[in-house]
């Protein structure tokens, strides 16, 4: 029987930001001139902001359909392909066990709406910290009440995540170059 995969929020760590820098050097070796450009997103990426210990990064490359021959490379890395795993147009790694995951790699094509989105959040929390404590704060709640729940975590999330990106959609109208 496979270890069930736990929720845990912990407080922010300042590593998370050298880890992400250590593990892009790795990811951008592999996507080589396919890579545009290469993110670090999700909770993770927001100084101050409790996650799970889990790096988001968000390449983005050139032509989506490429990515799908560097599977060997990533698992080369220790990563898993996912495919798109639910998000058309997307693919996704994931590094580490079904119970215990390190990383997530999102990589996404110039032009999907989903890289705007994915970077709307993250910029706007952390040019708004009073909404990335809220964040933090319903985080930390969830976690407790869906520990080994992780799909019901997520959806609980999602009300938040969407109000949060609208708002986040009006600041990047108002001020296009916006970033903390």
């Amino acid at each position: 029987m496979a270890a069930q995969r736990l929720i845990e929020i912990c407080p922010y760590d300042p590593a998370w930001a050298k880890e992400f820098a250590a593990e892009a050097e790795r990811l951008t070796a592999v996507f080589g001139p396919q890579l545009a450009a290469l993110h670090h997103i999700g909770s993770t990426a927001v100084p101050g902001l409790p996650a799970k210990p889990i790096l988001d990064i968000m390449p983005v490359v050139h032509d989506i359909t490429a990515v799908d021959a560097l599977n060997p490379q990533m698992a080369g890395l220790g990563y898993i392909a996912k495919g798109e795993n639910g998000v058309a147009g997307r693919r996704y790694f994931r590094k580490g066990s079904d119970a215990h995951h390190t990383h997530h790699v999102h990589v996404n094509q110039a032009g999907n709406p989903e890289v705007a989105r994915h970077l709307d959040f993250r910029d706007y929390l952390r040019a708004h910290p009073e909404e990335a404590a809220a964040y933090g704060r319903l985080k930390t709640a969830l976690a407790a009440q869906f520990r080994t729940d992780p799909p019901a975590y997520t959806s609980a999330k999602t009300a938040f995540v969407e109000a949060v990106l609208q708002k986040a959609a009006v600041w990047r109208q108002q001020d296009p170059v916006a970033t903390p």
